[in-house]
C-alpha cells in the first residue's frame, strides 16, 4: 500500500523474539527497538528539539488532536509540514487523536462517524472522525500516521471492549480509503481489546488483514495493573506480523521497554521521561530517585555514574537538587534530558544485546540488577 516505508529484521533473539532491525522513512532511517520521546503539541517539555537530538532521539511524536485544535492542521500545511514548522529533520509519527478525545469522557459523544467533543481548554465543539483525522495528519506531514481508533479505559466490560474494536475496525477501512499521501506517509493500524486475549486475537487477525506498513498495539495502560500490561504485550505481539515494525503505543518506563522488546515490540513512546522530571523524578541504574529529597543536598556525585548525557556528565546531584527545592526551570530542563537520554540508550543497549547474540543474558542480568528496585 505504501512506498513511504520499508522494513529490514537485522536479527532476532531465538530465546525471547525480541528483535533488531531498520525502518526507513522519507526523513531518515530508525534503528530499533527505539524509544520515541513525546513531543505533543509540536514541543518537549522543558527541552528543545536540540537537546532532544543530542539524547540520541531518532524519531519524534507529535499529537494531532492538539495540533489540530492549536495552531491549526491548515497552519502547518501553509508552513510546509511540520518538520519545516518546528525544525526537525528526523523521522515524525503522529498519533491520530483518537485517545485524547476519548479521555475527554464528560465532554465527548461518541457515533458511528466519529467523535463531537469539547476543546478542552475553550468549551468550544468539535468533530474528529476516521476521514477528518486523515485529512488532518496528511495535512501536518509526519512521516508515520495512526488509524483513528476508540479506546477504552479499563476496566472495562467485554461487551463494551468488543463494541469499541468493532468500531476501530470499521474505521480503519475508512482511515485506508481517505489516506491522500501513502507514498510519502503510512499508515499504522492499531490493534484494541482491552485486556481481552479473544478481542485482542479477533482484533490483530482482522487489522493485520490490511496490507498496511505497520501495525500498533492501543489501550495499553490506561487503567490496568502492570501484570495484565505484561500479558497483554504478551500473547498479542506474537499476532503481528513478523516483517512489519510493532509498535507499543503509550508505555516508556525502563521496565516497561525492557520487557516489550522481550516480546518481539520495535517502537515505544511515552510523556513519563519529561513528565516526571518536571517533578523532579529521575531514571537511574540504582532505580527511580527523586532530587527533591535532602538526602541529595550533599551529594555531589552523578545522577547516575553510568550515564552518559550531558546531565551526568556536567551536575552533581546536590546542584540538582538545588535547582527542584527552588523551582528553578533549569531543573526540570537538566532532569528532562537525563531521563530521555535514560530511555532511549536503554533501547539502544538492547539492541546492541540482540545484534551480538547476548540478548538473554542482558534481560537476566538487567532484572537481577534491578530486583530489589523499583521498575518505574
Amino acid at each position: 500500500m505504501s512506498k513511504a516505508l520499508s522494513f529490514e529484521l537485522e536479527a532476532e533473539c531465538p530465546w525471547s523474539g525480541a528483535r533488531a532491525g531498520k525502518i526507513s522513512t522519507c526523513h531518515g532511517v530508525i534503528e530499533t527497538p527505539v524509544f520515541m520521546p513525546v513531543g505533543t503539541s509540536a514541543a518537549m517539555r522543558s527541552m528543545t528539539f536540540e537537546q532532544v537530538d543530542d539524547c540520541g532521539a531518532q524519531i519524534v511524536l507529535s499529537n494531532s488532536y492538539h495540533l489540530y485544535l492549536r495552531p491549526g492542521h491548515e497552519l502547518i500545511a501553509e508552513a510546509g509540514g511540520l518538520h519545516k514548522f518546528m525544525n526537525w529533520h528526523k523521522p515524525i509519527l503522529t498519533d491520530s487523536g483518537g485517545f485524547q478525545v476519548f479521555s475527554l469522557d464528560g465532554l465527548r459523544r461518541i457515533t458511528e462517524e466519529g467523535v463531537y467533543f469539547r476543546d478542552h481548554r475553550g468549551g468550544k465543539e468539535h468533530f474528529i472522525g476516521p476521514a477528518r483525522s486523515m485529512r488532518i495528519q496528511n495535512a501536518i506531514g509526519a512521516d508515520i500516521i495512526m488509524a483513528f481508533d476508540e479506546c477504552v479505559k479499563n476496566p472495562a466490560t467485554h461487551d463494551d471492549a468488543r463494541a469499541a474494536m468493532e468500531r476501530t475496525h470499521r474505521w480503519l477501512e475508512t482511515c485506508i480509503g481517505a489516506h491522500e499521501r501513502p507514498t510519502e506517509q503510512s499508515l499504522f493500524g492499531i490493534v484494541q481489546g482491552s485486556m481481552f486475549e479473544d478481542l485482542r486475537r479477533q482484533s490483530a487477525s482482522v487489522v493485520t488483514s490490511h496490507d498496511l506498513p505497520g501495525f500498533a498495539i492501543g489501550g495499553v495502560a490506561v487503567g490496568e495493573d502492570r501484570k495484565t500490561i505484561e500479558n497483554v504485550v504478551a500473547y498479542t505481539t506474537p499476532l503481528l506480523p513478523r516483517e512489519k515494525p510493532r509498535y507499543l503505543m503509550g508505555v516508556g518506563t525502563p521496565w516497561d521497554i525492557l520487557y516489550a522488546i522481550r516480546c518481539g515490540i520495535d517502537m515505544f513512546d511515552c510523556v513519563s521521561p519529561t513528565r516526571l522530571a518536571r517533578h523532579g523524578s529521575v531514571f537511574t541504574s540504582e532505580g527511580r530517585i527523586t532530587m527533591r529529597r535532602s538526602a541529595y543536598a550533599h551529594d555531589f556525585g552523578p545522577l547516575d555514574p553510568h550515564c552518559q548525557c550531558s546531565t551526568c556528565l556536567n551536575h552533581s546531584r546536590a546542584y540538582l537538587h538545588h535547582l527542584m527545592r527552588q523551582r528553578e526551570i533549569a531543573g526540570a530542563i537538566l532532569l528532562s534530558i537525563h531521563n530521555v537520554h535514560y530511555l532511549i540508550n536503554e533501547a539502544q543497549l538492547c539492541r546492541r544485546a540482540i545484534l551480538e547474540g547476548t540478548f538473554k543474558e542482558y534481560f537476566s542480568r538487567w532484572c537481577a540488577t534491578h530486583e530489589s528496585l523499583e521498575h518505574l
